[in-house]
């Protein structure tokens, strides 16, 4: 598992890097006169898509966990099913409008290309 965080963390850091290197190119493009637009969608293009994976891959990992600690509170004790379902739709619901705010961000972005 420490394999997995430890590429995964790498590949995160060579693209935030790789952006940082994009932003330079782009302002010195900007100061001779280039066109302004034309570094930044690429990489607003690749910031949407990366928005909505992680928020989605978040989104359903909390969702089963809830679901999880739930049904297990459930079984362990049947007489609390109704205590414990409402505050678990709730916290599903919540988990699900954090989600939905990053769609709202991914497409933000996405118009701006």
């Amino acid at each position: 598992m420490k394999k997995i965080w430890a590429i995964l963390t790498t590949t995160m850091m060579s693209v935030f890097v790789s952006a940082l290197a994009l932003a330079q190119e782009h302002g010195a493009a900007a100061t001779a006169g280039g066109d302004e637009s034309g570094a930044l969608k690429p990489a607003l293009a690749i910031a949407a898509g990366l928005a909505i994976g992680i928020a989605a891959a978040g989104g359903a990992l909390g969702q089963g966990r809830a679901a999880q600690a739930a049904l297990d509170g459930i079984a362990r004790n049947p007489g609390a099913a109704p205590k414990v379902m409402t505050p678990m739709i709730i916290a599903l619901a919540l988990i699900e409008s954090l989600v939905i705010y990053a769609l709202v961000i991914a497409f933000l972005l996405q118009g701006k290309i």
